[in-house]
């Protein structure tokens, strides 16, 4: 990965971007795009949509959602405790022990997650599962009222987990589910800056997928594109206790995964292999029987219907705070997604 690009993935996963509170990790996003695309905006539910050739009439989108999973406060106790929420799905046991920032109204607050220790519970509290109500936030506050002078009811809380590049090309961080989207998305834009298309290209760092997939639904309305493509990241099955028939199987550094299903157009779909064939960029595939869950799912069904594809990046550990990822998947991923827009032509047809 180029030296540029690589700084740009780390300010982004640097920048918090829990559901709902999009505007750090979209400000990264914004000034990125504004160095390559013709047109960058940002819309009134927050997504950041950077364009190329806006006055084509053939409308191709591209989705990666910027939010990353996180924690809500919802009540601070008289000792200054604070108790919480989660926004999106943490397993409740990742949760113990780890180090917090809470965005308070005057600032980053730091803080941990504290429950009781285990010397002191009995044998039935040890053998209850880990509820997120019987956790807290310890922010070293005196009361109640000092807890309160720097965070409030409704302040999002992210885990502290920087990023981390370890051996063989891969990389952990805390949300890289799914910012290595926004970055692929972004990164397509940027690749296909400087080349000749004949079709409108909007890549768009979408938010609160996490939540409901709804800044998907309401910037492919606006958008109104013949064609989508959502970057999410997919399950990697090369760890103990992944069974592969459920799964699939699926490698980090084996390249991105494509998929097929009810919610992936055939046409769309074999472009992107045939693409990648041609390219001579590796990939992987999985079945999708049913609905992705992912930006796909409702690009599909905007208006009367769009030719949508999913291309996820293969991903360990999803939902943690140590999300593991090759570097070289996600590179490909950004390469692959430019090169098919060279493919697409304003006549292009996707009817199956």
């Amino acid at each position: 990965m180029e030296a540029d690009s690589l700084q740009f993935l780390k300010d982004l996963m640097a920048a918090p971007s829990p559901s709902g509170f999009e505007q750090p990790a979209q400000k990264v996003v914004r000034e990125r795009m504004q160095q390559f695309a013709d047109e960058v905006r940002t819309d009134v539910h927050g997504n950041v949509i950077g364009v190329k050739n806006p006055d084509a009439a053939f409308r191709v989108m591209l989705a990666g959602h910027c939010d990353e999973i996180g924690l809500m406060i919802t009540h601070v106790d008289e000792q200054g405790f604070c108790y919480f929420a989660s926004i999106g799905g943490y397993d409740p046991p990742v949760l113990l022990g780890q180090r917090v920032t809470v965005h308070g109204p005057k600032g980053p607050v730091p803080g941990v997650i504290g429950r009781k220790p285990i010397h002191l519970m009995d044998d039935e509290d040890r053998k209850k599962p880990v509820k997120v109500e019987d956790l807290w936030i310890d922010i070293g506050a005196r009361k109640r009222k000092d807890a309160l002078s720097v965070v409030q009811v409704g302040s999002h809380v992210t885990l502290i987990a920087p990023f981390l590049q370890l051996r063989h090309g891969l990389a952990v961080s805390r949300g890289f589910d799914d910012k290595v989207g926004a970055f692929a998305v972004a990164e397509a834009l940027r690749l296909v800056s400087h080349k000749k298309l004949d079709i409108g290209v909007y890549a768009v760092s979408t938010v609160q997928e996490e939540i409901g997939l709804r800044g998907a639904t309401t910037s492919a309305f606006g958008i109104d594109p013949k064609v989508g493509i959502a970057v999410d990241v997919g399950f990697a099955s090369d760890c103990p206790g992944i069974d592969k028939k459920k799964v699939g199987e699926v490698m980090l550094g084996k390249g991105p995964i494509l998929h097929r299903g009810a919610n992936i157009n055939p046409v769309l779909e074999d472009l992107i292999e045939r693409t990648a064939r041609k390219k001579r960029i590796p990939f992987q595939m999985q079945a999708e029987p049913r609905a992705t869950g992912t930006d796909a799912n409702v690009i599909q069904v905007n208006r009367a219907g769009v030719a949508t594809a999913l291309v996820s990046v293969p991903n360990r550990y999803m939902h943690t705070p140590v999300e593991m990822i090759s570097l070289a998947d996600l590179e490909n991923t950004a390469k692959l997604i430019a090169a098919v827009l060279e493919e697409i032509k304003p006549d292009s047809d996707f009817t199956p």
